[in-house]
């Protein structure tokens, strides 16, 4: 069963490229208690959060706690609870130190609810602010989150959050035969969608490991649209420290899946790039030890790369499609091709052909053409869920 609370129409959508938006300040889910007090007023609750889910300026598990609610346990995504840890760094469950309540890490070996973790439980709130690409892990928790609820029986509602990259939607669609948590489902790089409209999709099309259904719902956002550029109040993780590299993380993480760095370990953490052995062209970073990013890729050596950081003010973000001219730029300059890639580039790319593609030199127009029937089958799909003009 899906229950969803709104009073928005539901238009047919593609793509949207307008700047427009509703001229006032998008209201989150978790903002609108309202909508979802009924529903839990007196029920077991666990909560899974992060330091996004803020209402105002207060804590989510705060602002229930002070209604009355009744929260058993917290659930904690990658990079954890209230503090961020680095990128891959092991979660440890515990209790928060505010309130006392259990946190359990739902990341490393633990991605997903078991029945002993759901014993009990009335509802799971999901409140966690997405950057909308592929590769961000918190949709693959959301998926986890969603399967774990169908298979014991307990509801689910989703708080929707605006999506900062939801403006457009792009890349190749993921093979399922490549299938990590870094990307789960057969959606694009970029799907333009809020978390509450992705777990509608998750759940309406059958991507649920054996087509399990979640009794779900969705307190979508007031005062926002597709078109609204929406810039986070919050820090999402330790390396996205402002609205500059959201923009550009979708095109950017690539370099994940390289030799090179990403300028982990500065100041310009996804708005830079670059490498030892990359040609001198008038800017370099070296990598450091830093909180959020402790041992970065090529600590301690000079890179030689681009400086991204100006770009929103030079233009180069925001823009409706993905800068695929970044990643095959790089390539084209590293003198050892056979050591640019590493094998993580085929996880994030969801497969070979991406790899394959700039290794025999394709444009980024023919790359981006290679994409488009899988981009107008995805459209329709995702038009089926979408909540916000």
């Amino acid at each position: 069963m899906i229950r969803f609370v709104t009073s928005l129409l539901i238009p047919a959508f593609l793509l949207v490229i307008s700047s427009c938006t509703t001229g006032q300040e998008p209201v989150t889910g978790a903002a609108r208690f309202d909508q979802y007090k009924k529903l839990i007023s007196g029920k077991s609750i666990a909560i899974v959060a992060n330091q996004t889910s803020m209402v105002g300026n207060s804590h989510l598990v705060d602002t229930l706690i002070a209604k009355g609610m009744n929260i058993k346990v917290i659930f904690a995504p990658e990079h954890g609870f209230r503090n961020m840890a680095d990128a891959g760094e092991t979660i440890e469950s515990g209790k928060d130190a505010k309130t006392g309540i259990t946190v359990t890490s739902l990341y490393g070996s633990h991605l997903k609810p078991t029945p002993e973790d759901l014993a009990g439980i009335d509802y799971v709130i999901f409140d966690i602010q997405d950057v909308g690409a592929r590769f961000y892990t918190y949709i693959s928790t959301l998926n986890y989150i969603l399967e774990a609820c169908a298979e014991n029986n307990v509801a689910c509602i989703v708080l929707d959050r605006p999506n900062p990259n939801g403006f457009y939607f792009d890349g190749n669609i993921l093979d399922t035969a490549y299938s990590s948590f870094v990307g789960m489902n057969p959606v694009p790089i970029v799907h333009g969608m809020t978390v509450g409209e992705y777990a509608r999709m998750l759940n309406g099309e059958g991507w649920l490991k054996g087509g399990v259904k979640c009794s779900l719902t969705v307190i979508p956002c007031l005062n926002y649209t597709h078109a609204t550029y929406y810039t986070l109040p919050v820090r999402p993780s330790p390396n996205l420290p402002n609205q500059n590299s959201i923009y550009l993380y979708p095109s950017i993480c690539f370099f994940e899946g390289t030799s090179l760095s990403l300028g982990r370990g500065t100041s310009t953490p996804f708005q830079v790039y670059g490498s030892p052995l990359l040609p001198d062209r008038g800017f370099s970073f070296t990598p450091q030890s830093v909180a959020g990013a402790k041992n970065p890729p090529l600590l301690g050596e000079k890179c030689y790369g681009v400086d991204l950081s100006r770009a929103i003010e030079t233009g180069i973000v925001p823009k409706p499609q993905l800068n695929l001219e970044l990643i095959i730029n790089a390539y084209n300059d590293f003198p050892e091709k056979d050591k640019f890639f590493t094998s993580y580039f085929e996880k994030l790319a969801g497969g070979t052909t991406l790899r394959e593609q700039i290794q025999k030199g394709l444009t980024a127009e023919q790359i981006r053409e290679s994409w488009k029937p899988g981009l107008e089958a995805f459209g329709k799909i995702r038009q089926k869920y979408l909540l916000y003009k």
